[in-house]
């Protein structure tokens, strides 16, 4: 049962943080017009070029760092018991 509700609080919790691509390209120009980049111009395009760059290589990276840890092997140690023999 817990694992149930804690499955469902992690769905809800990821939907709050899904961006659609419109809503993330507004987001974007807001930043590049709080820059002092003014719409339409060479300077504005390669702002948002910029933060498109950065966040494609902050996604390969993260998927790096996943892989490099789920690449291994699983190690799994179960100690036996081995009775001593008294003579």
């Amino acid at each position: 049962m817990r694992v149930l509700v804690l499955a469902c609080l992690a769905l809800g919790l990821s939907a709050c943080t899904t961006l659609t691509q419109e809503e993330r390209r507004a987001i974007d120009e807001d930043t590049c017009r709080s820059y002092g980049f003014r719409p339409g111009t060479d300077a504005f395009a390669a702002c948002l070029q910029r933060i498109d760059l950065d966040r494609r290589a902050d996604a390969r990276a993260n998927r790096a760092e996943f892989d490099r840890w789920a690449s291994r092997p699983a190690v799994i140690y179960q100690p036996v018991y081995v009775p001593v023999r008294r003579n």
